[in-house]
């Protein structure tokens, strides 16, 4: 695992921008980039890094496709704070992602079995795509990725799952009051997370701190989520100081930030 401190939200964005970026496929057969998308307020940063990048010819998502993590059950894909729209408004207006190649989880059916048969098809839908190549994340204050919260199995697979009531809690922001949150979800497991090819997680924050520390130093746990990054091969972890203040090896993550040099090959 790669975590990355920045100075100030902007380093913040623009590290996190770079390691997404690094991930990436623009040139070449099959260059058409799959992106994971989170909502929140942590990336929003670095989506906006992503529109830089495209204003100066880095990058192009004119054919790409974005997976979004989770969406409310029980909400039209219209109502101004599902998923969908939300995505269309802070990633497909930003970044220039094609409203098209956004693929959401369904959030409306007639019946349970429809949603269930609906979240089986979406993670087929994303090995059709040939796989994510960089997943977005963010972290909830209790360790939850997407809305898979504490207690969610480390291998599970897109599905119906409740939201805890602290998520529902942290979300009111957005709605009415509490009354008006949705009270379950359909999200991606956190087995499937882990099958994208790089995992970039961004947190900003003191409200966060507690969180990574058990994502990044605490035991591999269903209780933390968030922990699952542990077993990613290719997982990035940028914050800035606040979310970083209960991380105990800063000095280390700094030190292997700086990366190998070839004089490093020769200290005798």
């Amino acid at each position: 695992m790669l975590v990355l401190i920045g100075s100030s939200p902007q380093e913040v964005a623009r590290l996190a921008a770079d390691q997404v970026l690094a991930g990436l496929k623009f040139h070449g057969a099959g260059s058409e980039p799959v992106l994971g998308l989170a909502t929140g307020s942590s990336p929003l940063g670095l989506y906006r890094e992503l529109a830089v990048a495209v204003s100066e010819g880095r990058a192009d998502f004119s054919r790409a496709q974005g997976f979004a993590l989770d969406e409310y059950i029980g909400i039209p894909d219209t109502h101004a704070q599902s998923y969908r729209q939300t995505l269309i408004n802070e990633v497909c207006s930003v970044i220039g992602l094609p409203r098209e190649g956004l693929h959401v989880p369904l959030g409306v059916a007639e019946s349970v079995a429809d949603l269930e048969k609906a979240a089986a098809a979406y993670d087929e839908s994303i090995r059709q795509a040939g796989g994510v190549q960089v997943q977005i994340l963010g972290i909830g204050a209790n360790g939850h990725l997407g809305f898979n919260e504490p207690g969610s199995s480390l291998r599970s697979r897109t599905r119906i799952k409740r939201l805890a009531a602290q998520t529902r809690e942290d979300n009111a922001r957005f709605f009415e009051g509490i009354d008006s949150v949705p009270t379950h979800c359909v999200t991606q497991g956190l087995g499937t997370v882990l099958e994208a090819k790089r995992l970039v997680l961004v947190a900003t924050g003191p409200g966060k701190a507690q969180a990574i520390a058990a994502a990044v130093e605490g035991p591999l746990s269903a209780s933390c989520p968030g922990s699952v990054l542990q077993l990613h091969e290719d997982a990035v972890v940028v914050l800035d100081e606040a979310a970083a203040a209960g991380l105990t090896q800063v000095q280390y993550y700094n030190d292997s930030a700086a990366g190998i040099s070839d004089a490093d090959l020769h200290l005798g």
